[in-house]
């Protein structure tokens, strides 16, 4: 489309130099007294083609993809409906056109010098609710809205970025600021920041006919004496932290040491009563046992006797036995219960017990 514009300028050009062409002509041929008409037929061809072509390619408006077309109209003063990319026609003279870019747009305010839209320090500034300095690298990236191009043009034509979106973002700026506390924004609450920036400026940029796409806040800067307390804070409370974490360590040991302690005390107390219990359970079990001993002694007086006899050694064939022994045999009873038992008798014998003297050899 390009090519078309160029090359309808090129034949307009050239007509304009069959003009000049033409004019000399006809002077040399004046001069010389030769006719000149061939020489003023040049020029009104040459004069001709040259405003034909001029007026064609001043009518012929190109819009780049990256573009949009305000056109205004010289007559009534008002503005026609916005032209998008491709080739359009517009009348010379009685309609104007002005082109606005539609690509993305880049303004940067930093603290470094070179690298934002003004030179020097152009961080923005402002106040926490504390009272602290901010500064804040602010990066906003936006468009012209093709369809409120006409809102732009006559608002702010194309000085947009300095009398619009820089003091804009600088201003919501110091207002986003002045809601935090600088410990908050240096910690957790600087994505908040960002986020409540972001949403004013898009709400701001859509009202004057821009599309925000991004707002970047890139860096966070404070006063060396804030920044000195902060770290200084930070340290404290990372040893702070570090000595409730040994507190804790301590503290877990203590516990081991003491759930061992009484596990070993619930060991022992169970230990100790499994074995009272186990006492008992014997204690118990002999009661019982002596009961029925005594039960059965009790209802069969010889059983003493008949065990008595049934533990002695098989080589025993005599047992002396005392007859006043009513524990061992009680030959009283036996003769009653049984008429033909004769109790033994035992001569009465002396015992001399043998005198040892100690002093004596022994073994002879």
């Amino acid at each position: 489309m390009g090519g078309i514009s160029s090359l309808l300028g090129a034949l307009a050009l050239l007509g304009f130099l069959g003009f000049l062409g033409g004019v000399g002509l006809v002077v040399v041929s004046a001069s010389q007294g030769r006719p000149v008409r061939g020489g003023i037929s040049l020029a009104v061809v040459g004069l001709v083609v040259g405003l034909v072509f001029s007026v064609i390619s001043q009518g012929i408006l190109i819009v780049e993809p990256t573009q949009v077309a305000v056109i205004f109209n010289t007559l009534n003063g008002e503005l026609g409906e916005p032209r998008g990319p491709g080739t359009h026609i517009v009348v010379p003279v009685l309609q104007s056109a002005t082109l606005y870019p539609i690509e993305q747009q880049q303004y940067t305010m930093s603290g470094i010098p070179g690298e934002g839209a003004v030179q020097g320090d152009d961080a923005v500034r402002g106040r926490t609710s504390d009272g602290q300095e901010v500064y804040l690298d602010v990066s906003v990236l936006f468009g012209v809205d093709p369809t409120q191009a006409n809102r732009v043009h006559v608002r702010w034509q194309n000085r947009y970025e300095g009398d619009f979106v820089r003091p804009t973002i600088r201003g919501l700026a110091r207002e986003v600021i002045s809601r935090f506390r600088a410990d908050e924004i240096f910690g957790e609450q600087r994505s908040a920041v960002e986020d409540s920036l972001q949403e004013l400026m898009r709400a701001r940029m859509e009202e004057e006919g821009f599309v925000l796409t991004d707002l970047l806040i890139r860096d966070v800067t404070f006063s060396q004496a804030f920044t000195d307390s902060i770290e200084r804070k930070q340290i404290a409370e990372q040893q702070a932290q570090e000595a409730a974490f040994r507190v804790q360590e301590e503290t877990q040991r203590a516990e081991q040491v003491r759930a061992a302690a009484l596990g070993d005390r619930d060991a022992a107390i169970s230990r100790a009563q499994g074995e009272a219990e186990g006492i008992v359970l014997k204690a118990k079990a002999q009661a019982e046992a002596l009961r029925l001993v005594s039960e059965q002694i009790a209802a069969n007086p010889s059983l003493i006797q008949y065990e008595y006899i049934q533990n002695l050694s098989d080589n025993i064939q005599l047992a002396l036995v005392p007859t006043n022994s009513p524990f061992l045999f009680d030959f009283n009873s036996l003769a009653a219960s049984n008429p033909d038992f004769v109790a033994p008798t035992v001569p009465d014998t002396t015992v001399i017990p043998e005198i040892v003297d100690p002093n004596a050899p022994s073994g002879g």
